[in-house]
Parts: structure tokens; C-alpha cells; sequence
């Protein structure tokens, strides 16, 4: 029984420094963004969460990627 994984689509994960006010030191968080075309580059990616961040003054910590796959029986 043969499986196979599909590329489906991507997430863009992005873990940022935010300051909140009237507090003295800056809160870690993390925004998600879906159906990011699976093609898309690894540097197109984290030009892309960099420049939106860049808009908000927002410190960018981390940038990640997680794929999804369609797993398909290919005896079926």
C-alpha cells in the first residue's frame, strides 16, 4: 500500500515583539497566516512578514513555515 503526500498549501507563522501600554517590558506574540501558496519561497516568505511588521513597528522574533500534505492511498 503505496501512500503519497500532496503538497497542499502553507501557513506563515510569525512570532513578533509587541509593546504594550503602560508596561515596561515588550509581550512576545504570534500571528498565522493561511493558504499561503505552497510555491511561494522560503526568502518570499520572510520578506513578506518582515515588510507587514515593518508597517506595525513590530519587532519580528521568528518566522516559520509549516506545509501541508494531502495524504492519498495511491492503491485506491
Amino acid at each position: 500500500m503505496a501512500i503519497e503526500a500532496k503538497p497542499q498549501d502553507s501557513v506563515l507563522i510569525v512570532e513578533y515583539e509587541e509593546i504594550v501600554a503602560g508596561e515596561d517590558t515588550p509581550v512576545s506574540r504570534q500571528k498565522s497566516f493561511q493558504n499561503v501558496r505552497y510555491a511561494a519561497t522560503a526568502q518570499d516568505l520572510y520578506d513578506v512578514a518582515n515588510a507587514l511588521f515593518g508597517l506595525v513597528d513590530h519587532t519580528v522574533l521568528e518566522v516559520r513555515r509549516d506545509d501541508r500534505h494531502m495524504l492519498v492511498d495511491e492503491a485506491v
